[in-house]
């Protein structure tokens, strides 16, 4: 069963920045689209980004385009998520998430999911 950790999460201040990392243990993401969710609390859980198996095809959800950047490194096994200008609305639990190959279009798609790294952004 392919399980999946995240890290980098933690405290940042509005227009600050953090990059998340996914990375997965006894198995190889070559083969695997990563996408990245979060939920605040109260709040349904939300799509953030995806990117596919080979890297060559991302998405991004409307509200952090353009200051997140998902990218892997498929030799070290890992996937990015970059976050830059930082706002108090992107405090959530943040998760990555894997399926096969291609970024799916619904969540429940996604085969394994982590436990979760928090993003607090406050001043």
């Amino acid at each position: 069963q392919l399980q999946l950790v995240e890290s980098g999460g933690g405290l940042a201040q509005p227009g600050g920045s953090l990059r998340l990392s996914c990375t997965a243990s006894g198995v190889t993401l070559d083969y695997y689209a990563i996408g990245w969710f979060r939920q605040a609390p109260g709040k349904a859980r939300e799509g953030v980004s995806c990117i596919d198996s080979s890297g060559g095809s991302t998405n991004y959800a409307d509200s952090v385009k353009g200051r997140f950047t998902i990218s892997r490194d498929n030799a070290k096994n890992m996937v990015y998520l970059q976050m830059n200008s930082l706002k108090p609305e992107d405090t959530a639990l943040y998760y990555c998430a894997a399926r096969r190959y291609t970024c799916p279009d619904y969540q429940s798609a996604y085969n394994y999911w982590g436990q979760g790294t928090q993003v607090t952004v406050s001043s």
